[in-house]
């Protein structure tokens, strides 16, 4: 049994893309019209400062439709913005450490790339696994081999917490992972690149749901 808050909704999970055609505060908007149930603020790249600042701006719209706001790796800012919770890689900080800091009712998400790193997962202290890359991406140049639909159910089915699928997930491939067990995808580009983020979002959303 856990000792924490319950995982928020995983079915639609964005992540934030810095080098996305529009600004991210629009972007992350539309996503939530079309149904995205959370959000991750992504960027490897720009300081604390300027997250913490993202995240005050975001925030209010999260709250009025009920979405958690995650930040990626850095529990500093996240501490700082009040954010729901973080996610966290295998070499960022560790999730023992990020719930030490954020508490119990923070939502801690922890990266997996194969079924032994999903199995080993804690679940006194990750509430949910972020797993993949699925398919082949170009989101994140130095990501592992694709574990590809056998791969990614064999790690679902020994992870001991729910799991969202990572990595060149689109409307056509969305229905797949969850019939391999997924609870849920996690999209980039396939939401911010396009062309109407708030049909896309919903169009992901409806591929989950069917």
């Amino acid at each position: 049994m856990t000792a924490h808050f319950s995982p928020a909704d995983l079915r639609v999970y964005f992540v934030t893309d810095p080098e996305g055609p529009a600004p991210i505060e629009a972007t992350v908007e539309a996503a939530l019209r079309g149904g995205a149930t959370l959000i991750q603020i992504r960027d490897k790249h720009c300081g604390d400062d300027e997250l913490v600042a993202l995240a005050s701006r975001l925030a209010p719209a999260c709250r009025a439709r009920g979405v958690p706001l995650v930040l990626n790796d850095r529990v500093d800012a996240a501490t700082r913005a009040a954010v729901d919770g973080v996610h966290v890689g295998q070499s960022d900080t560790a999730a023992s450490v990020a719930r030490a800091r954020l508490g119990p009712r923070a939502i801690i998400g922890l990266s997996a790339t194969n079924a032994a790193e999903a199995a080993a997962i804690d679940t006194s202290i990750v509430d949910y696994c972020g797993l993949g890359p699925v398919f082949a991406t170009a989101t994140k140049p130095d990501a592992t081999p694709p574990l590809e639909l056998a791969g990614f159910a064999e790690a679902v089915a020994r992870c001991p917490v729910p799991v969202v699928a990572i990595g060149g997930i689109t409307v056509a491939n969305a229905a797949s992972i969850i019939e391999a067990g997924g609870d849920g995808i996690a999209v980039v580009t396939a939401i911010s690149r396009a062309d109407d983020p708030e049909a896309a979002t919903a169009a992901l959303c409806d591929a989950v749901r069917a």
